[in-house]
């Protein structure tokens, strides 16, 4: 159903340029007089937010499935200028699209309440129905979130370029016999380490990144996820050294 919704006509402006216009702004109006005397909260408000959220998310999976979305955040001044990469990447993976598409409506929901409702933002008279108001809104922004999104995946990147690095790079014949032996060693070291991410954190750390930086480079949740991921695994370091220890003796 939604991969349905992406392929559909990227312009769905409700009620823009129909004879029903009027009529269609007239019941959006009553919908918001009601929704007034609940305090715009309680759960008619719930139902109408609901409703607007699925339509919202709907859209802007087809506006992103279609690259629609950036030509319509230029026009509002949001020169997002998405690579080719990154289109391919929205017009192919519907839960990336479903990602954003929630995180945009989210964001605008508070605001639309606030400024559209609240403070009677959205008029009947202002030749936008409410649905076609919201959207205008999700435009507005959906860029910080595509820009953290940006964000987060140029982090990681560099994450796994600077992991490939430290694990895949050739000893150089140049390297003094010091040299070589630490590269051996953190190689050693890394090829034990089963986990993808925490081989990225290992490495990372042996090339000198503070805890901080490991944590902003792999976007990690906190600070404390990597001390937690670093902790068990020298933990479970010693026990092997001690293992060996005791097989020894």
């Amino acid at each position: 159903m939604k991969d349905d919704l992406d392929r559909t006509d990227p312009w769905e402006a409700p009620g823009r340029g129909r004879p029903e216009d009027l009529q269609r702004r007239s019941g959006d109006q009553e919908v918001v007089r009601l929704l007034a005397q609940d305090g715009f909260r309680g759960p008619r408000y719930d139902r109408f937010v609901e409703e607007l959220a699925r339509y919202g998310i709907s859209v802007l999976r087809a506006w992103m499935h279609s690259g629609f979305i950036f030509r319509l955040a230029a026009e509002r001044g949001f020169g997002l200028g998405p690579h080719e990469r990154e289109l391919r990447e929205l017009a192919s993976n519907s839960d990336l699209r479903e990602e954003l598409a929630t995180m945009t409506v989210a964001c605008a929901l508070a605001r639309f309440r606030q400024q559209a409702l609240i403070e009677g933002g959205w008029t009947c008279e202002g030749g936008a129905s409410i649905t076609t108001y919201f959207m205008g809104a999700c435009v507005y922004d959906f860029p910080n979130e595509f820009r953290r999104y940006r964000a987060s995946e140029e982090r990681h990147r560099q994450a796994l370029k600077r992991q490939q690095e430290v694990y895949e790079s050739p000893i150089s014949p140049l390297s003094t016999d010091g040299e070589a032996l630490g590269r051996l060693h953190v190689l050693g070291v890394l090829e034990s380490i089963s986990d993808p991410r925490a081989r990225a954190v290992v490495a990372l750390a042996f090339d000198g990144y503070t805890q901080d930086e490991i944590q902003q480079l792999l976007d990690a949740p906190s600070v404390r996820a990597i001390e937690g991921l670093l902790y068990r695994w020298r933990k479970t370091k010693r026990d092997a050294e001690d293992d060996e220890g005791d097989q020894r003796g």
